[in-house]
């Protein structure tokens, strides 16, 4: 099936409604991102980026700059980026099975995001692009009665250029999508530096923010950047693996303690927005004005929890 805009389309039968997740108690689930999707005789993905014919490869090269591997569909909301760290509860035939075989392809499957298209009136098939693709690293499995829990590290964006089938999960083609080769690297090395400074700092402040006792003893922050920092990642393909500055750039994009509704509102627009741009220095520039409103609003709160202590 082909669209309007003459990119590849992929047809799927309408996916059953999906069971209530047994464990509310993970927020980062699997359900949400398809249960939305409404019934019709078919569903038509459109690929967003360039796509291109692909011929017999092997799956899974370390030299190739081609990966198959499973996609795994999320609302725009529920976006990843690169060094992100977050865990799911899969329980789903198919999403277990998707788990397996990602465990067999090292560890690794594909996060991206479903973004309804508007189409005409007079259309009887519901339109997703698929869009924001970030190649994820199973960190750890922990499994349970019903299902297990993933947790998964985003390690560097993709895009997907043909989906190779839909049954019993979708499966598809991706290459890298990195930034564009900075012209003066010492500009870059300085916002990293900047930036790494904020971080620390943003840190060190909101370890000292008392919101819940079930709180990591360890930042959302502190550990994308320790991750980021990281300069061999034997675990992935060198090819899909972003540069150390650019790693560092989406570090900051992370939600901090006891953020509200529209603080997170915020942060995603902001995750979106870093996603959607390939020059490093803007990306780091953007990064460091927003740990610098995170640590004037983490200090506020620390003032307030102060006169209330």
């Amino acid at each position: 099936m082909s669209c309007s805009c003459g990119t590849p389309t992929l047809p799927l039968s309408p996916p059953n409604r999906l069971r209530r997740n047994p464990n509310p108690r993970f927020s980062s689930r699997i359900p949400s991102s398809l249960s939305s999707i409404p019934s019709s005789s078919s569903l038509k993905i459109t690929i967003f980026g360039d796509s291109q014919r692909l011929q017999n490869r092997p799956r899974i090269s370390p030299k190739s700059s081609i990966l198959d591997l499973p996609l795994l569909p999320f609302e725009l909301d529920e976006v990843l980026v690169p060094s992100e760290c977050k865990t799911l509860h899969l329980y789903e035939a198919r999403f277990l099975a998707l788990l397996e075989e990602s465990l067999a392809r090292k560890k690794l499957f594909v996060h991206f995001v479903l973004e309804p298209v508007l189409t005409s009136r007079s259309s009887v098939e519901a339109s997703f692009a698929a869009r924001y693709g970030c190649l994820v690293l199973i960190e750890n499995v922990e499994r349970l009665e019903i299902g297990a829990l993933v947790s998964i590290r985003g390690i560097g964006r993709v895009t997907i250029v043909k989906f190779i089938e839909v049954e019993p999960y979708i499966r598809g083609a991706v290459i890298t999508l990195k930034d564009n080769i900075p012209d003066c690297m010492g500009d870059i090395n300085s916002a990293v530096k900047e930036l790494k400074d904020a971080l620390y700092d943003l840190n060190s402040l909101e370890i000292k923010l008392k919101d819940s006792k079930d709180e990591p003893l360890q930042t959302r922050v502190k550990n994308s950047v320790s991750w980021a920092e990281r300069e061999i990642l034997a675990d992935c393909f060198e090819a899909f693996v972003p540069t150390l500055a650019e790693r560092m750039s989406f570090a900051a994009f992370q939600p901090v303690s006891g953020s509200t509704g529209s603080e997170l509102l915020k942060l995603q627009k902001e995750k979106l927005q870093a996603m959607d741009l390939k020059d490093t220095s803007e990306r780091l520039a953007n990064s460091v004005k927003f740990v610098k409103k995170n640590i004037a609003l983490v200090a506020a709160k620390l003032a307030i929890q102060s006169i209330e202590a």
